[in-house]
């Protein structure tokens, strides 16, 4: 097929950051592309060259969307997978298949995915709702500390919480949830796996993942991680083997546990671009994103690895913030070497929201997480 400058569809269901970002690589290649997103001012409404609104869980109109275009791709999960898996039935290419999502989308069926594979993953029980848990605390089958997540629709620190009392255990909500037990972790690491409707494969640099202790979302990636060459190896190799358990095609994250016994356990998976891989941008041969459309395109992959250690820190709303978005001291990092900001084009602040990213390129990253401190000190997301 002729993607380039041709009559090609490619669709994607989300308009967020990580579909403006895509985008990009899009209008270097000259694809046509069609957007359906719940926001009528979502960043992918400049960039694209036919942007819908519409509710990406209603199956007509994900159905009905996804009839329009030759390849339908994602940038978040919350989609209607039944309307994914008829479009499949009808002979329109859906990466990541309806049958990997309806997989992910449950982190209860991701884990049982886990157990079936033989990848290692934290111990955990699953329950229907809240009153199945509070009955095995009584029991003390389960005891604190614990690690409380929901089923479905937990996203970006969402939906998971670290559950230490009583108190923290009545704040939580009445819905079907897995518990895991808290992991004594040295380190959060990540590693992105491209895969190819050939089965080709490509996997980035291991990174490192710090996170904000109250949002329970990435504040820092750090590439390359700053582990030892054997544990880097075993990091790559779970995800690999996760990746080939999957047999996705396009991007999949595999977010891991560096344990004090530097054994690796898989936390959760996502089948798409992703937070841990803004980096890549800058400092690796290939983009995530330009690797993410070479691989759903059936094009060769490209060169994964890194020419310069790079660390991403999050640029987020500041808390008690909510309303028109103004980016304070912007001028200031751009005196930083090898310091570039992404600024995502969401109108609206709220604490916590992502707003943009910036990136700091430098041969040492030590050097470059050094700088990244002082970005994230300058930087701060308001309203007007």
């Amino acid at each position: 097929m002729e993607y380039f400058s041709s009559d090609f569809k490619l669709g994607i269901l989300g308009g967020g950051q990580l579909g403006k970002m895509m985008l990009t690589e899009t209008r270097k290649w000259d694809i046509q592309t069609f957007v359906l997103d719940p926001s009528p001012q979502a960043p992918c409404k400049i960039g694209s060259h036919h942007f819908q609104v519409g509710d990406l869980m209603d199956f007509d109109t994900v159905y009905n969307f996804g009839k329009q275009v030759d390849v339908l791709t994602i940038e978040i999960e919350n989609v209607n997978v039944q309307a994914l898996k008829k479009l499949e039935k009808e002979g329109i290419t859906v990466y990541p298949s309806g049958q990997t999502l309806e997989v992910v989308q449950s982190k209860a069926k991701q884990k049982l995915f886990y157990v079936d594979h033989n990848l290692p993953t934290a111990d955990f029980s699953r329950f229907g709702y809240k009153a199945e848990l509070e009955a095995a605390m009584t029991n003390t089958i389960v005891e604190y500390p614990f690690v409380w997540k929901s089923a479905k629709f937990g996203y970006d620190g969402r939906g998971v919480k670290i559950v230490r009392n009583d108190d923290d255990f009545q704040q939580l909500p009445n819905v079907e949830c897995i518990v895991e037990e808290l992991v004594n972790f040295k380190k959060e690491l990540a590693v992105i796996v491209a895969r190819s409707a050939s089965a080709e494969v490509a996997a980035f640099p291991v990174v490192e993942m710090e996170f904000h202790p109250e949002a329970n979302q990435v504040e820092y990636v750090i590439c390359p991680a700053r582990i030892s060459k054997e544990v880097a190896a075993k990091a790559e190799l779970i995800a690999l083997k996760a990746s080939a358990a999957f047999e996705h095609v396009g991007l999949l994250a595999v977010e891991m546990f560096q344990t004090q016994d530097d054994e690796i356990l898989i936390n959760e998976v996502a089948p798409r671009p992703h937070n841990s891989g803004h980096h890549t941008i800058e400092s690796c041969f290939t983009s995530q994103f330009e690797q993410h459309l070479r691989a759903i395109l059936g094009l060769p992959l490209g060169k994964a690895s890194n020419y310069v250690a790079g660390v991403m820190v999050n640029l987020v709303g500041e808390p008690g913030h909510t309303g028109d978005a103004i980016y304070q001291n912007i001028d200031a990092i751009l005196d930083l070497e090898g310091v570039t900001p992404h600024i995502y084009g969401k109108k609206e602040t709220r604490p916590f929201r992502k707003m943009g990213h910036v990136t700091i390129i430098n041969t040492d990253v030590s050097a470059a997480r050094v700088i990244a401190e002082q970005v994230k000190k300058t930087i701060k997301v308001k309203s007007t």
